[in-house]
């Protein structure tokens, strides 16, 4: 692991920005430029197709792949992004399991806030079930804001009585809307990428004057976990949203689920898309990668690129 490498990544995130609080559009564009730098995988394709009723992309090996899917949330504070903006760690997800992955295009805010997007969520999962796709070959994964819809959408499929996926993996996920962790304070001015007020303005965004003290915007401190399937979470100590992570490990450990708590020291939010450029985030990807392809289990063990 290289020190250089994790200041080289520490300093690209620190690059001066606009200040004073964005616009939804230059939100946008700003993240689409950021994430465009970042180093997809070659061989794998991409496909556009729909999931319930929102597009969605799917992704997976240019030459054979295993059965199973992961239904990938993409980042973005709940305002910005796209699945091709995450195609960095859609495509090395798949790269490394063998498995397709569907990533959705749900819906933003402010045009559409809380609760449209586990709305979307939720109905893409129930497609996916809908076509006759068994569970436990299907595992949600998200960074960020995506990482906090594995959670909640997981809360939404049991409240609506559907069964539950065969895994969770979230990268440095938005858990809790009230923004009581301690690392909130702790970390601020180290965690490279947020600060409180950013995070306070996206986050007014999403909410639009909802009460964020209900599980599906605070899971970390709300949340009944009974039941839940195994989740990995992989969070950096360089993050405002370190403790979302930390708390929700400790939710599910008091529940009696099964939860790997993943932390790397000197690292910022989703640190993962640095992968080619960051060892710790290959590093963490492959072990995302092991999780997944120890816990989807589909009916038949692959399958050619073209099914």
């Amino acid at each position: 692991m290289s020190k250089e490498q994790r200041a080289l990544v520490d300093a690209m995130m620190r690059t001066p920005r606009p200040e004073g609080p964005q616009s939804a559009e230059a939100l946008r564009a700003g993240f689409k430029a950021l994430m465009a730098q970042m180093a997809v995988p070659g061989d794998i394709r991409t496909t556009p197709t729909t999931l319930g009723d929102r597009p969605a992309l799917r992704v997976e090996p240019a030459s054979g792949r295993r059965a199973g899917t992961i239904l990938y949330f993409h980042g973005g504070g709940w305002v910005f992004g796209s699945p091709e903006t995450a195609l960095s760690l859609t495509g090395h997800l798949v790269a490394r399991t063998g498995l397709q992955a569907l990533s959705v295009d749900y819906r933003l805010a402010p045009e559409h806030p809380f609760p449209a997007a586990i709305e979307d969520t939720l109905g893409a999962y129930r497609a996916l079930l809908d076509r006759g796709e068994d569970p436990s070959a299907i595992a949600f994964a998200g960074d960020s804001a995506g990482g906090g819809l594995t959670v909640t959408t997981c809360l939404a499929a049991r409240e609506a009585g559907l069964p539950l996926p065969a895994a969770l993996v979230a990268f440095s996920p938005g858990l809790d809307a009230t923004r009581t962790g301690e690392s909130m304070h702790t970390k601020e001015g180290i965690d490279p990428v947020f600060t409180r007020g950013a995070l306070d303005h996206t986050g007014a965004m999403y909410l639009a004057g909802a009460d964020p003290h209900q599980p599906l915007l605070s899971p970390a401190v709300l949340a009944d976990l009974t039941g839940f399937p195994p989740m990995l979470l992989q969070v950096g100590t360089n993050e405002l949203l370190l403790d979302d992570s930390t708390r929700l490990a400790a939710r599910a450990r008091a529940a009696g689920a099964d939860v790997i708590l993943d932390v790397t020291a000197g690292v910022p939010h989703v640190f993962q898309a640095f992968a080619g450029v960051l060892d710790e985030a290959d590093e963490a990807l492959d072990r995302a990668a092991l999780f997944l392809t120890q816990r989807v289990r589909a009916k038949d063990t692959a399958r050619p690129a073209s099914a």
